[in-house]
């Protein structure tokens, strides 16, 4: 239960971020151009809201909503209303101010909306434009204006993923271990093996090219783009390894959510538990474990197995001491079907020499947009797998997504994996997809070009197609969620 609210934490937080900042782009473009924002909601409202502001009356409700009385009229209701100072007037001079928009806080956390006056969407139809427009209106505007205004929220999401992509470059740097360092190999996912790959491979260079271990999308760029990948095999032989085109696909019907490979550890002993059989058998920090019983261990998960076969026995282990051989022997302690002899494990950051590379402020600016748009030409690029049958069932919700996020608290990852959704935000919404940012771009892009507006009606209907559309899609995306955690 600890981790699940972890992880949900993590992602709530994420999400009221990137909605926040998407929204308040669409705001400030429409405040600049002079456009009335009747609402800044954060999160959907349907049939009330936590949280309502309104500057116009300098008034704070709680748990509001709005009901008919027998006329027909709108009344607005609340458990709490909290009167903060006097009134202040929403328009000067025929203009609106920030004072003209009520803020709120849904309770349906899918999104959040940024309803501007005289626009199509989901909040008005086209019977609440049917009169003239008001020169505060977005319809009263030009198109130029209006194509800003609506790409805005796509710019902001891309420029905060950016200048997270700075932050971190800028206060972590970046860590690696280059993968001629990791003298144990990698371990590889069936997938790999299948095609070639063995546990233990050192991977020196793919399409004829130094693979650098800092080139963050080389793990996509090897199953995405097919190649020749060279690896060094036993220390002793190199050998080529071709990467079939279909590789994605193959590793989307396996339905994998772990890396393609990753690096294999060595058993090095960092501290011994007081009284536990790995104390009384001699072993101290710094001891690398290489072989249990029979079974060799050049890496933890054949360690780990070789403690399961051993467990309730007191069987040999050969260990690397300060460059030599030395053997001891250790009883297996059976705990819970496994074998464990008290020990704790050396971290691998601590086993392999980590290349540390920091950034200035001014070096982590061109760092960040690197990795930004990096990162947006890798994800429109996996994009096209979502319309084979094995991309469409590796859709995911918000399950999927909140998986994502580690099960401890970490900043590091909680901000790349923030900034890695925020670009996804930004391409997601610029779709031509009716409701979204996209849609509304196509449609004033024909008028721009044709000088001709959409009619009222064509307006209305696509965007309810395209909320339905959006609809359908969310609830298929969480279904596969709820399909996985069940059946798999």
């Amino acid at each position: 239960m600890e981790t699940f609210l972890i992880k949900a934490l993590q992602l709530i937080l994420a999400f009221v971020l990137l909605v926040t900042i998407h929204e308040f782009g669409h705001y400030l473009f429409a405040r600049i151009y002079g456009m009335r924002v009747e609402k800044f909601y954060l999160f959907f409202n349907p049939w009330f809201s936590l949280l309502k502001y309104r500057p116009d009356q300098n008034r704070v409700q709680l748990i509001a909503w709005t009901k008919k009385d027998k006329d027909g009229n709108e009344q607005e209701k609340a458990l709490l209303n909290i009167k903060v100072g006097k009134p202040h007037d929403p328009m000067k001079n025929g203009k609106p101010t920030w004072r003209a928009t009520m803020y709120g806080l849904g309770w349906l956390p899918l999104g959040g909306y940024c309803s501007i006056a005289g626009m199509i969407d989901e909040t008005q139809s086209g019977e609440d434009l049917a009169k003239e427009p008001e020169p505060w209106e977005f319809r009263a505007k030009k198109p130029f204006p209006r194509l800003m205004v609506m790409c805005a929220g796509v710019i902001f999401n891309f420029l905060l993923a950016i200048l997270i992509y700075i932050g971190i470059a800028w206060y972590w740097g970046d860590d690696y271990v280059k993968f001629d360092k990791a003298y144990e190999g990698m371990a590889f996912a069936p997938e790999m093996q299948e095609i070639g790959f063995r546990d233990g491979d050192i991977l020196l260079a793919y399409n004829g090219e130094y693979a650098d271990a800092a080139n963050k999308s080389i793990m996509w760029d090897i199953a995405d783009k097919g190649g020749t990948v060279t690896v060094l095999r036993d220390h002793k032989d190199t050998i080529d390894i071709a990467i079939p085109k279909s590789f994605v696909e193959k590793m989307m019907s396996a339905d994998r959510k772990s890396p393609i490979f990753t690096y294999r550890l060595p058993a090095v002993v960092s501290r011994t538990v007081k009284g536990e059989p790995a104390e009384k058998a001699g072993l101290i920090a710094g001891d690398r474990i290489v072989r249990v019983a029979n079974d060799t261990t050049p890496s933890l998960v054949e360690f780990h197995q070789a403690l399961d076969r051993s467990r309730g026995k007191t069987v040999p282990m050969l260990v690397l001491r300060d460059g030599k051989e030395t053997t001891l022997n250790c009883y297996i302690t059976p705990v819970d079907n496994t074998g464990r002899i008290g020990i704790q494990l050396t971290e691998g950051k601590n086993i392999y020499d980590v290349t540390h590379v920091d950034y200035s402020l001014w070096e982590s600016i061109p760092k960040g947009i690197g990795d930004g748009t990096g990162m947006l030409v890798q994800y429109v690029s996996s994009l096209k797998y979502i319309f084979t049958k094995e991309g469409a069932k590796s859709i995911g919700g918000f399950g999927a997504i909140g998986d994502m996020f580690p099960e401890q608290w970490n900043w590091f990852t909680f901000w790349n994996l923030t900034a890695f959704l925020s670009v996804i935000l930004a391409f997601m919404n610029i779709l031509p997809i009716p409701a979204l940012d996209g849609g509304h771009v196509i449609f004033t892009l024909w008028e721009l070009i044709t000088r001709r507006k959409p009619s009222l009606k064509v307006l209305e209907y696509s965007q309810m197609a395209g909320m339905a559309f959006l609809f359908l899609l969310l609830i298929y995306a969480n279904a596969n969620d709820i399909y996985r955690f069940l059946f798999k």
